[in-house]
């Protein structure tokens, strides 16, 4: 008889399968498991520590060649991974989404990725992402194929608004999120000039907001047309990061009283971006500047990034974060639940373990 020994590779496996299904073969399943399990424990993307991190009983250089393989040969659908996440969030939609850009250089390689997140409760989840072969700004054609990527998948249902920086403005851009009636909230620069459909001024949009002071809001209750299309005005005085005050000017499809409050959830993804660099899984360590390659480790370290934040929710639902003296938490809950798996993962608690790739269930 062949008896099966449970270890974590095997219990991992179990739970891999049951979300990827035939959508992808054992050995891919066998890898996807080992790699997030690595990324956990060494939390970097460098391919040598990722390697000696395995949990099998090959050489670290079998282990070395097949990340390496993975990456250059495999096609992997970022779409059955987008579903993954989308399935996993800890909430229901419809979902406040937040578009945004990050990049990172190697060398002389600049590499520019443009996501879309849902926002949720501190922190952002990113479900669809685009890299983009060339520094600076996203084009409109660019945001536009990355939300109807959404939309294809999701449904427009399942928005309830678009969050996005002053990056992200522009007539066509702006007309596709109209026509589509999708609703958004998004900076736009002070120096933006404001037509007033009902007398035809032409005024900066700062210049209705002069007579603010710091941390008043206001909105303008009538439509405007900017760059020739129809939105709302509001507008709040803030502090920048210099502690200088400066006008936060939002333009929304509708509910300008409510766009200063929502925008503010825009931040989340700052948190998820971080996570994914410097207080997470180290992106920026990674040596690759293709494309296809990028774009399969990105996929990677998103599955094991909503395994960190869930297995953290559950934490804290128990046992919950220490608030310092300063009102702050100690820790962020994805610090939280990525430390407890680091943890699991060396150590032999199976039970527990096991626990923890319920957090990856779909079911």
């Amino acid at each position: 008889m062949n008896i099966r020994i449970e270890n974590k590779n095997s219990i991992l496996l179990d739970t891999l399968s049951q979300i990827f299904g035939d959508k992808m073969n054992l050995a891919r399943i066998k890898f996807f498991g080992l790699f997030i399990c690595a990324l956990c424990k060494v939390q970097t993307v460098c391919f040598e520590k990722l390697a000696v991190s395995f949990d099998t009983d090959v050489k670290f250089e079998s282990s070395l060649r097949r990340i390496q393989r993975f990456m250059s040969v495999y096609v992997l659908d970022t779409d059955v991974i987008a579903r993954l996440v989308f399935t996993l969030l800890p909430h229901k939609p419809p979902y406040r989404l937040a578009m945004d850009r990050t990049n990172w250089k190697f060398g002389t390689v600049n590499i520019n990725v443009l996501v879309i997140a849902i926002v949720y409760d501190g922190v952002a989840f990113p479900v669809m992402f685009k890299l983009m072969p060339k520094f600076g700004n996203s084009s409109t054609n660019d945001r536009i194929e990355l939300m109807n990527r959404y939309i294809n998948l999701f449904g427009i249902n399942s928005i309830d608004c678009l969050l996005a920086d002053r990056e992200f403005i522009g007539d066509k851009w702006l007309g596709y999120l109209n026509e589509n009636r999708i609703r958004y909230h998004i900076r736009i620069r002070e120096n933006f000039w404001v037509i007033i459909p009902r007398n035809g001024h032409r005024i900066k949009a700062s210049w209705l907001f002069n007579n603010l002071n710091i941390n008043q809001y206001e909105f303008i209750r009538n439509i405007v047309n900017i760059n020739g299309q129809l939105c709302y005005l509001s507008a709040s005085k803030v502090k920048n990061k210099q502690g200088q005050p400066e006008l936060q000017i939002i333009v929304s499809f509708n509910k300008p009283d409510e766009a200063q409050s929502i925008y503010k959830e825009r931040w989340q993804i700052e948190t998820a971006f971080r996570a994914l660099k410097t207080s997470g899984f180290n992106i920026e360590d990674t040596h690759l500047t293709d494309i296809e390659r990028i774009n399969k480790l990105f996929a990677l370290i998103l599955v094991a990034f909503v395994w960190a934040y869930k297995t953290g929710i559950y934490l804290n639902s128990i046992c919950p974060i220490k608030i310092k003296k300063h009102g702050r938490k100690a820790k962020s809950i994805f610090k939280y639940g990525l430390n407890a798996l680091t943890n699991i993962l060396f150590s032999n608690d199976l039970d527990k373990f096991k626990d923890y790739c319920n957090f990856l269930s779909c079911t």
